[in-house]
């Protein structure tokens, strides 16, 4: 038995299983990273291009998209615990484009047919994602008017050259009804873009300038930002996709030729950083800490705590819909995801954190002290079960 309480033999399994998905290319190449009791086991398969064949390393760097919204959250309960901000009062002095709010009617009804919304949107509306707008997650959902309206209003559709291009998507979102009334749903995603918003206009600052000043440096996060400088790239992953027809992994963002080799116009507090497995391990750690690392407290362990608490009633987690079977041994704090129940070998109350878009994983568990995190670069994973294979093999390893 090592320091950390993980079995040599069982580590043995778990890369043999892990690699198993880079020999079938369902991946170009991953990182899993465990860190328990002192001790750090990080193994690289693979490589970061499929063309250019270089291996993965380390200190590689990933597109990192929702995992990017724990850490907007944790920026702005800083905001909190300074009294810059409340977690209940109305944000109209600092959104006004969000103030006086009308609601649909109905949800599949025109966007023009509306009531007044009950009351303004707070912090914890949009912390808890029930600012009363996100992403519908039924099929039916993308043909209903007021769907296909916040998706012509996505930053992505912002000139880039823009020079307010937070402020013009805010001006954008403005216009659009809530779909519900605030407090009343949970629906994925938005809150944390307008939260991106919020912390530059209260901290005066750029949003990623507050991120790095407030959160990056203390963690020694250097790796981590909204976009991937020139001397960094040779470390960069490309992304892919999966042909739906043959199967085959297909380029979607090449690594010396990405979107993120330039600072984005709209610097996005749901989806928006690039970061590497250690880097994302030191967030991990000071969330399992209380708010500390390393000497550097970030937040008061109140503050964690209260993160951590279950803020959606099992009355809004039944007219919340997400993935299949998502809400059943789970619950959703302060800009995370929490395991409220034991659902398999590999979940458990204790357990927090989030995954993007792109592949990545990220889990905190309270009773192991464990920081479990999945690195890889690949959309729509579709059947493949590396995401559940890497959650099982983690835990199988523990040896205590």
């Amino acid at each position: 038995m090592s320091q950390g309480g993980f079995s040599k033999a069982r580590l043995a399994r778990m890369h043999k299983v892990m690699a198993g998905y880079v020999e079938r290319g369902h991946v170009a190449g991953l990182i899993t990273l465990l860190s328990r009791r002192g001790e750090t086991v990080v193994d690289t398969i693979g490589c970061q291009d499929l063309v250019r064949k270089d291996p993965l390393r380390r200190d590689s760097i990933f597109r990192i998209a929702s995992m990017t919204k724990p850490i907007t959250a944790v920026a702005a309960m800083i905001l909190v615990e300074e009294c810059r901000l409340t977690l209940d009062a109305p944000l109209d002095p600092f959104l006004p484009e969000l103030a006086n709010r009308r609601v649909l009617k109905r949800i599949d009804g025109p966007v023009e047919e509306t009531d007044p919304a009950l009351r303004a949107l707070t912090l914890r509306d949009l912390l808890s994602f029930r600012m009363g707008m996100g992403f519908l997650m039924t099929p039916e959902s993308q043909q209903y008017p007021i769907q296909k309206a916040v998706n012509a209003a996505l930053p992505q559709g912002i000139d880039p050259t823009h020079p307010h291009a937070p402020d013009e998507w805010l001006r954008r979102l403005g216009t659009l009804p809530l779909m519900y009334q605030p407090g009343s749903h949970w629906q994925y995603h938005t809150g944390s873009d307008v939260l991106g918003v919020l912390i530059a206009r209260v901290s005066g600052q750029s949003f990623e300038s507050f991120l790095k000043e407030r959160v990056f440096d203390p963690l020694g996060m250097r790796d981590t930002a909204f976009c991937v400088p020139s001397g960094k790239l040779g470390r960069f992953t490309s992304s892919y996709a999966v042909n739906p027809q043959s199967g085959a992994l297909e380029l979607i963002d090449d690594s010396q030729d990405s979107k993120w080799g330039q600072a984005p116009a709209f610097p996005a507090g749901g989806s928006g950083l690039v970061s590497t497995i250690d880097d994302y391990c030191a967030f991990g750690r000071m969330m399992l800490n209380r708010g500390k690392l390393a000497g550097e407290r970030i937040l008061a362990r109140p503050t964690i705590e209260l993160m951590l608490t279950d803020q959606i009633t099992p009355a809004q987690k039944s007219v919340s819909p997400f993935s299949p079977g998502f809400w059943d041994n789970r619950g959703w704090g302060l800009g995370l995801a929490l395991i409220t129940g034991r659902g398999s070998p590999g979940m458990s109350p204790g357990q927090f954190g989030w995954s993007g878009l792109f592949g990545t994983v990220w889990i905190s568990d309270s009773v192991e002290d464990l920081v479990s995190i999945l690195m890889i670069q690949r959309m729509n994973m579709g059947p493949t079960r590396i995401h559940e294979d890497f959650v099982t093999l983690a835990y199988q390893s523990l040896d205590d």
